[in-house]
């Protein structure tokens, strides 16, 4: 009778003998074979003589993880509540309390209360910090605790949560939320139809194409399409929306990859909506693959003018594959080309640098390629656009202080102190500002440049190398420069963070379907977008 960790060891190694006799392999055979057999003994010994109480599982979890690590971060091992996470994101329902939270170490904060949804309705609020789920302490919840929150539609779960130093605790009941793809459309005048498109999920084209039908009854004879934010999602989908403003059979995009079955071409099936509508697309540095193969695939065909800041640059597609015991793995299959030959991969994962770190293409290695009118596109560091709009992308100093929810957590507070009456006219005062400012000296926020890091490991290898002396006058300039830089920095960055500012206020009080009106009278993108569409010879100058 074979004991439990036995059973344990047994069954890697029969996943083993099954991997090997439904795989195909041809000269690495022998060293993966071999490879697997090191492993397979290593783990053994190590459950069966290690000095102290060894849990395989979570042996077996840091070395999938860690094997992974050293390929690119969207090759995945997922469990068996990961997979039901992914099939929900892709499918657009989902069933807990309606709300978008971020996971920190002894907390759950409220990102964004869903309107009209549970935790609308419980009167939780952005900014709210959950601290218990029922009985369970957050800070004491070792797996993600936003799974706490879900739960089947009709259940209850009782929440305690802090609030501008104070505790409460309300009761909430579940229900299905149906997660859209477009959030949004509406008319910014009298011709231009908006539609905002946040991610391609399955039903990402026949909502798109719902909301273009209902604009063009409006009136609509112009179209702005807002891919800003929008990280992707299924590769048929980008095809499909793609192919409501391109006719039947058109090339839209290729992937490539070592195994032949997963090379594939990828045209339009349909009969589009409108080929000759003219067409501006939004894109800003977070949108990223399903959003580039659209926004990429337009703009090669010279279907519509690109409006922002440089997309993420995303070139890489993934498969889901199945495991044993209802755990899968996404696993990167290929990469994708655009319709002019382009291959918009930002970040080699496979070259990386001395500290580990994927290493981004340069723009003087960049490839140009042609679209169809001759204009030069360009690969290797995502879409960029044809009009680039001042100020969209972000500064390094701006990232950090986003990174640190420093502009979240100012939100946050001002909500609390402030009223707003008229969303479309609403601006964030100068005094806002200085206030924000002080926020951020109070926070103890401190700001390291890439530049500071590497000038002050050049100082330390310069004193190895006894010639600290000789660059010591240069080492102080350099440094007095990157002070007054930071010192600066904030105020320089002024119209940028304000923008961030302004945007997590309005949510505060008008929820997301309160910004995206308010971009319609306000946003940068947006007006450049309307002078294009606005200027017929312009739009058609930028095309040819």
């Amino acid at each position: 009778m074979k004991t439990r960790l036995q059973k344990k060891i047994f069954i890697p190694v029969l996943a083993v003998l099954i991997f090997f006799s439904t795989t195909a392999f041809k000269n690495d055979f022998f060293e993966i074979a071999k490879q697997i057999e090191i492993f397979t003994t290593l783990f053994k010994e190590i459950n069966m003589n290690y000095v102290d109480d060894t849990n395989p599982g979570d042996l077996m979890d840091t070395a999938i993880k860690s094997m992974l690590d050293d390929l690119d971060p969207y090759t995945q091992f997922y469990n068996e509540q990961d997979v039901e996470a992914s099939r929900i994101n892709n499918a657009g329902d989902y069933t807990g309390i309606g709300a978008k939270v971020l996971t920190l170490q002894d907390k759950l904060v409220i990102v964004e209360p869903y309107k009209n949804y549970a935790a609308d309705k419980a009167g939780l609020k952005a900014g709210d910090e959950i601290i218990k789920v029922d009985k369970v302490s957050v800070a004491d919840f070792k797996d993600d605790a936003a799974n706490l929150l879900q739960g089947a539609a009709g259940t209850e779960v009782t929440v305690t949560y802090k609030r501008q130093g104070k505790t409460n605790t309300v009761k909430i009941i579940r229900e299905s939320l149906e997660i859209k793809a477009v959030p949004h459309y509406s008319m910014v005048d009298e011709k231009t139809g908006y539609v905002v498109l946040r991610k391609f999920n399955d039903k990402a084209s026949s909502e798109t194409i719902r909301a273009i039908k209902a604009l063009k009854n409006q009136g609509a004879t112009q179209l702005i399409l807002d891919l800003r934010g929008n990280p992707g999602g299924l590769l048929h989908e980008a095809v499909n929306v793609t192919n409501i403003f391109v006719p039947k059979d058109q090339l839209v995009v290729t992937t490539k990859s070592k195994v032949k079955k997963y090379n594939k071409t990828y045209y339009t099936q349909r009969e589009a909506i409108d080929t000759e509508i003219p067409l501006v697309v939004l894109i800003d540095g977070k949108s990223a693959s399903a959003s580039e193969i659209v926004s990429g695939a337009l703009q090669d065909m010279d279907r519509a003018v690109i409006v922002g800041t440089r997309s993420f640059g995303k070139g890489l597609v993934q498969r889901p594959k199945p495991l044993t015991y209802g755990t899968q793995m996404k696993i990167t299959i290929s990469r994708y080309y655009t319709p002019s030959g382009r291959c918009i991969q930002a970040l080699d994962y496979w070259n990386r640098d001395e500290n580990g770190n994927a290493t981004r293409t340069r723009q003087e290695n960049y490839n140009a390629f042609k679209t169809r009118n001759g204009r030069n596109v360009f690969d290797g560091g995502g879409v960029e656009p044809d009009i680039e709009v001042e100020y969209s992308k972000l500064s390094t100093i701006t990232k950090a202080i986003s990174n640190e929810n420093l502009v979240f957590n100012f939100a946050t507070n001002y909500y609390y102190n402030n009223q707003i009456e008229d969303l479309k006219s609403f601006t964030l005062s100068d005094a806002d500002f200085r206030a924000f400012k002080n926020y951020i000296k109070s926070s103890g926020f401190n700001f390291e440049t890439k530049t500071e890091t590497a000038l002050h490991n050049a100082i330390l290898i310069a004193k190895e190398e006894a010639l600290d002396t000789e660059i010591d006058s240069e080492y102080k300039a350099l440094t007095k420069a990157l002070q007054a830089y930071k010192t600066n920095a904030i105020d320089d960055n002024k119209t940028q963070l304000k923008a961030l500012l302004t945007d997590e206020i309005i949510k505060r009080y008008f929820y997301s379907e309160g910004l995206y009106t308010y971009y319609t009278a306000n946003n940068a993108e947006i007006k450049k977008a309307l002078s294009v569409l606005n200027n017929p010879s312009q739009y058609a100058s930028i095309l040819r």
